[in-house]
C-alpha cells in the first residue's frame, strides 16, 4: 500500500508541475506515466482526488490556450505538442473510468465533462493543415465520454445535456471512421426511452437521420445499426418523423433494418411496437400504387417503387406467425388494398410484355443471361399473395372478403411457375389453403370453378393438390405427392 501511496504523490506532483512550465516533450512522458498507471486496477481503486484535480488543471489550461490563440498563427510544432498532451490527458481520463464508479463520479463532480466537451467542440472549428493531428485527441476524448457514461446515469445525463444534438451530429459527420464509431458508442450508451423521444422532435431529427444515413453508407459500423434496431425502431414517433424526412433510398434502409429485426426477434417478442406496425401498414396502403408506374419503364419511379416493395416485405414478415402483430389482419382496408394491387399488377402483366409479365427465363439461374434478381419487382406478386394468405389465416372475415373481391380465382391464376416470382406457386397454394380452411363457401367456389387451362392446375398437383372434375364441376382435394 505504501508503494501505491507514493505513486499517487509522485504522479500528482509531476502533473502539477506541468502547470508552471512551458510545454515540453518531457511533459508528454509524465502524462503517459499517469495513463499507464491508471490501466492497473490496483492504482485506479486508490488514486487520490488531488491527482485528478491536477490532471483537470492541465486539461483546462490546454483548452484555454488552444481556444485563445489562432491555430493558423501559432508555431505548428507547438500546436502539435499541445494536441498530443490533450490526447494523453483524455487517455488517462478514459483509463480511470474503466470498471470504476468511484472515479466516474469523481471526474464528473470535478468538472471533466464540461472541459472535455468544450475541447471536442473546439476541434470542429480548427482548420489545421493535415487534420490527422486532430483525430487523435478527438478519438481519445470521445472514448473518455463513452467510458464515463457506461453504467452511470448521472454521467449519461450530463454528457447528453452538453453534447445533444449539435456536438453529436458534428462528430458523426467527421471524416474519420474511428471518430464516428466511438461517437456512435457514446450515443448508444446515453440513449434511453426519454432521450429517443427527444430525438423525434423536429429540431433534433437530423441527428437520427444522420445515424440512419450511416447505417446505409457505412454498414460495417455496428454501433449505428444497434442504435437503430435497439432504440429507433421501438419509437413510432421517431420512425414516423424520420420516414417523412428521408429520401426513398434512406427509407429502404430503414425498412431493411426493420425487416432484419423482425427476423431476429422471432414470433414471440420481435421488439417492434404495434404502433410501428400500424404505421407501416398505413404507409403501404397510401403509397402502394407507386409500384404500378414501373410498367412504363420509367427510371424516375424506381426509387418510390422500391420503397413500396420494402414495405410489402416487412408486412409479410410482420404477419408471418407473429402473435404480437397479427392484429394487422384487422387493419382497416389493408387486405382490400393488397388484393386490388395484385389484381392491377396481374392485369398489367397480361396486357402486354412488361416488368410485371410472367417469365420462364430459368437459364439465368445457372449464370446465363441477366439474373431475374436484377428486376426491381422480383417476387413482388409472390409477396402480395403471401400477405393475402397471412391476413386470411384462420380469419373468417378476411376469407370472405377475398371471395367477395374475386381474389380466389386471381390467386389460382398465379399457380404457374414464374421466374420473375420464385415460389409464387407455393405462396399461391399457401394462400388457397388459408382461404379454404373451415370456410365452406370458399371451398364450394373453388370446387365449382370452370377449368381455366391445364397449366394452372399442373402446378397444383405438384404441390400436393388434385383438381378433379366431377359432375361438370371441379373439386380441389389434397393428394400424396408420391401418388
Amino acid at each position: 500500500m505504501a508503494a501505491t501511496t507514493n505513486n499517487n504523490v509522485d504522479i500528482s506532483t509531476s502533473i502539477a508541475g506541468i502547470l508552471n512550465e512551458k510545454y515540453r516533450p518531457e511533459h508528454l512522458q509524465v502524462l503517459k506515466t499517469c495513463t499507464a498507471a491508471l490501466r492497473e486496477k490496483e492504482y485506479r481503486d486508490v488514486v487520490e482526488e488531488q491527482a485528478f484535480s491536477s490532471l483537470l488543471q492541465v486539461l483546462s489550461r490546454l483548452c484555454n490556450e488552444l481556444q485563445a490563440a489562432s491555430i493558423d498563427d501559432q508555431d505548428l510544432q507547438s500546436v502539435a505538442l499541445q494536441l498530443q498532451l490533450t490526447a494523453e490527458c483524455f487517455r488517462a481520463q478514459r483509463n480511470s473510468c474503466v470498471q470504476s464508479t468511484r472515479n466516474q463520479c469523481l471526474l464528473r463532480e470535478l468538472g471533466f465533462i464540461d472541459v472535455s466537451v468544450k475541447l471536442l467542440t473546439f476541434f470542429q472549428t480548427i482548420n489545421l493543415e493535415g487534420r490527422d493531428g486532430i483525430f487523435e485527441p478527438l478519438r481519445c476524448g470521445i472514448q473518455f465520454l463513452g467510458n464515463l457514461a457506461v453504467g452511470n446515469q448521472m454521467c449519461k445525463d450530463d454528457i447528453w445535456q452538453l453534447s445533444f444534438p449539435d456536438l453529436l451530429l458534428q462528430l458523426l459527420s467527421v471524416d474519420d471512421e474511428k471518430v464516428v464509431n466511438y461517437t456512435s458508442m457514446v450515443l448508444h450508451t446515453c440513449l434511453d426511452d426519454a432521450k429517443v423521444e427527444e430525438l423525434s422532435e423536429p429540431q433534433n431529427i437530423q441527428l437520427a437521420l444522420k445515424v440512419m444515413e450511416l447505417c446505409r453508407t457505412q454498414p460495417d459500423l455496428d454501433w449505428t445499426v444497434i442504435i437503430a434496431t435497439q432504440h429507433f425502431l421501438k419509437s413510432s414517433a421517431l420512425v414516423e418523423n424520420m420516414y417523412s424526412g428521408m429520401s426513398p433510398n434512406e427509407r429502404v434502409t430503414l425498412l431493411e433494418l426493420l425487416f432484419a429485426q423482425l427476423r431476429e426477434g422471432g414470433s414471440e417478442d420481435c421488439g417492434i411496437p404495434s404502433s410501428v406496425a400500424r404505421f407501416v401498414a398505413s404507409t403501404f396502403q397510401k403509397g402502394c400504387g407507386a409500384v404500378l408506374t414501373l410498367s412504363t419503364g420509367s427510371d424516375s419511379s424506381i426509387e418510390e417503387a422500391m420503397t413500396v416493395i420494402s414495405l410489402l416485405e416487412v408486412l409479410c414478415e410482420m404477419t408471418s406467425d407473429n402473435s404480437q402483430l397479427m392484429f394487422l389482419q384487422n387493419h382497416p382496408d389493408l387486405l382490400v388494398a393488397t388484393v386490388e394491387l395484385l389484381e392491377q399488377v396481374h392485369a398489367i402483366g397480361k396486357a402486354s410484355k412488361n416488368i410485371f409479365s410472367a417469365a420462364q427465363n430459368f437459364s439465368s439461374f445457372s449464370g446465363d443471361g441477366d439474373s431475374p434478381s436484377d428486376s426491381p419487382v422480383i417476387s413482388f406478386k409472390a409477396h402480395l399473395i403471401r400477405l393475402i394468405g397471412n391476413l386470411c389465416y384462420r380469419n373468417t372475415n378476411n376469407q370472405n372478403k377475398v371471395r367477395e373481391l374475386e381474389g380466389i380465382p386471381l390467386i389460382l391464376d398465379n399457380c404457374n411457375i414464374d421466374s420473375n416470382n420464385p415460389f409464387i406457386s407455393q405462396w399461391s397454394i399457401f394462400a388457397i389453403r388459408n382461404l379454404l380452411e373451415h370456410n365452406t363457401q370458399n371451398q364450394e367456389l373453388v370446387a365449382n370453378l370452370e377449368r381455366r387451362g391445364p397449366a394452372d392446375y399442373s402446378a397444383l398437383r405438384e404441390l400436393g393438390f388434385l383438381v378433379e372434375e366431377r359432375d361438370g364441376s371441379l373439386l380441389l382435394k389434397t393428394v400424396r405427392k408420391d401418388s
